[in-house]
Formats: C-alpha cells, structure tokens, sequence
C-alpha cells in the first residue's frame, strides 16, 4: 500500500465516516439538532471535496497507484451507504431510495469486479450517466443532512426529497446502461 498524500486524504474520508454518524446522534445538551445538522453537513461536503482533490493530487503529482484506485470509490461508496443509512434512519429520504443506491453499487462492483478477471473492464468504464448520477446524490444528501431552510428561501429537505429521487432514478438507469454494455459477454460465458 503506498502512502502518499491522495491515499492518505481518501484513508481520512473512511476515517471521517464513523464522526459523520456519530455527530447526527449526539445528545441534545451537547449538540443542538441545527449544529448536528451543519457539522455533519460539512463533514460531507468535505469528504466530496476531498474525493475529487485526491483524484486531482494523484494525477498532478503522478502519484496514482492501483490501491489508490481500488481504495477511492470504496471510501465514496462507504460514505455514500452511512449517509443514506442515517437519512433513512432520521426519517428524511425512503428506504427505497437507499436499497437502489446502496444495491446498484454493489451490483455495479461487482460487475466491474467480474469484468476484470475476464479482461473486460472497459466494457464497464465510468460513464457520463455514472457521473450525473454521483453528481445528483452529491448535492441530495447534503441538502438531506442539513434539513433546514437555506437562507430564508430554500428549502433544503423538499429540495433533497426531489433530488434523491432524481438520484435513484439516475441511478437505476446508470445499472441498466452497465449491464447492458456487460450482457453479451454474461451471455457468453
């Protein structure tokens, strides 16, 4: 495992996860449900900021190295499911919503996983839809977590509803365009 700058930042990102949690079920008299709210907010716009600066820093430092690759999108992923988990839990998204994200990432893993070991895994590369769709849930959960009115005029719960939405439906269609592309081949074998 190399230790450089971008694994140690996404080794943060796993690390911040557990405060993440923990912050949103601190008690009342040590932190108010609004500060709750803001912290974790921050802690997960942090977590993202940093996931893209990692990917950055390894490529401007020419630092990137197969467990750095392995090791970010298992911290994204990780933090996206805690997130999800608690939002779910806190009664502000659907537990429908979390089964289609939380399942298409690790049917997509796994695809990816499969893919691999057959010589395949371009079939199954990033696409633009796999972005829109870690874009939309990137924006829906910090609206979700910090569950209050945004200066006065935006409704950061209605507007994380919506989006989460778009997100699981962004979601579902990513693991279609992914199976699709992988189908002759499960045909095949």
């Amino acid at each position: 495992m190399p230790l450089n700058v971008p694994n140690i930042l996404t080794w943060l990102r796993i690390l911040a996860i557990p405060l993440f949690v923990a912050v949103l079920y601190f008690p009342e008299d040590w932190l108010t449900q609004r500060a709750a709210n803001i912290v974790a907010t921050s802690i997960f716009v942090a977590a993202a900021v940093t996931d893209w600066f990692d990917g950055w820093l390894a490529r401007k430092l020419n630092q990137m190295s197969a467990f750095g690759a392995f090791l970010d999108p298992v911290a994204d992923k990780l933090m996206v499911a805690a997130a999800l988990i608690v939002l779910v839990e806190l009664g502000r998204t659907d537990a429908i919503v979390a089964l289609i994200i939380v399942g298409r990432e690790i049917t997509i893993s796994a695809l990816r996983e499969w893919m691999a070991q057959i010589g395949q895994s371009k079939s199954v590369a990033v696409s633009f839809i796999g972005k829109i769709k870690t874009t939309a849930q990137l924006v829906a959960i910090p609206f979700l977590l910090y569950d209050q009115m945004l200066f006065g005029i935006l409704d950061c719960r209605m507007a994380g509803r919506v989006l989460i939405w778009v997100a699981a439906i962004l979601t579902l269609w990513s693991m279609v365009y992914y199976m699709r592309a992988a189908w002759p081949l499960m045909r095949g074998r």
